[in-house]
């Protein structure tokens, strides 16, 4: 004999099938579109969250690099004044008298020498690497134009003479080199011999 308290699903899904009919069932819908559009909302919240926090990610890595490369700005900046007159102490010296320097005077030249390079090799361990625009094009970015030289041999806007040196640290101008820039020759972009023919 069967027992009148097994669970019978036909039962179950008739007595669903007529509270959705009943109008009961009705205010549920109702209750329902207003869930289904609170968790659509809370979704939509929690996707822009997690597009914030990438990007803030992405912007803290960026800034954090930057930090890293250019964080010695300021004082490379004044490290460059150092350079500048060690270059200078050697230049003041004529070439024929160092060609011809001896004793006390060579090893003096030679520690002043071995102190450029240093100082040299230690900016660029740190990123600062001298510009030498020496015969390329003008770049308003790196170089900073004093004069302009005639000179019909090289084209116009090229670098023929370099005051003071440049730098860069990174991808950006620490300071641009002074130079003297060619006037009156051929334009940059000449054309090819081979078109001419």
């Amino acid at each position: 004999m069967a027992n009148s308290m097994e669970h019978d699903p036909t039962v179950e899904t008739d007595a669903a099938a007529q509270a959705e009919s009943t109008p009961e069932g009705a205010p549920e819908a109702p209750a329902l579109a207003a869930l289904v559009a609170e968790r659509d909302e809370f979704k939509d919240r929690v996707l822009r969250t997690l597009a914030e926090m990438e990007n803030l990610r992405r912007r803290t890595e960026r800034e954090v690099a930057d930090a890293r490369t250019y964080a010695v700005t300021n004082f490379a900046r004044d490290m460059l004044n150092a350079a500048d007159n060690i270059r200078r102490a050697l230049e003041s010296v004529p070439e024929a008298e160092r060609a011809g320097a001896t004793g006390a005077f060579k090893a003096l030249l030679d520690g002043i020498e071995l102190t450029e390079r240093d100082l040299g090799k230690t900016l660029e361990r740190h990123g600062v690497k001298v510009i030498d625009p020496k015969g390329q094009r003008f770049d308003p970015n790196r170089h900073q134009a004093m004069f302009e030289v005639p000179d019909a041999e090289v084209p116009s806007g090229t670098v023929v003479q370099v005051m003071q040196s440049g730098y860069v640290i990174g991808d950006r101008t620490l300071r641009p080199a002074l130079v003297g820039v060619a006037k009156g020759g051929p334009k940059a972009a000449a054309a090819n011999p081979a078109d001419a023919a």
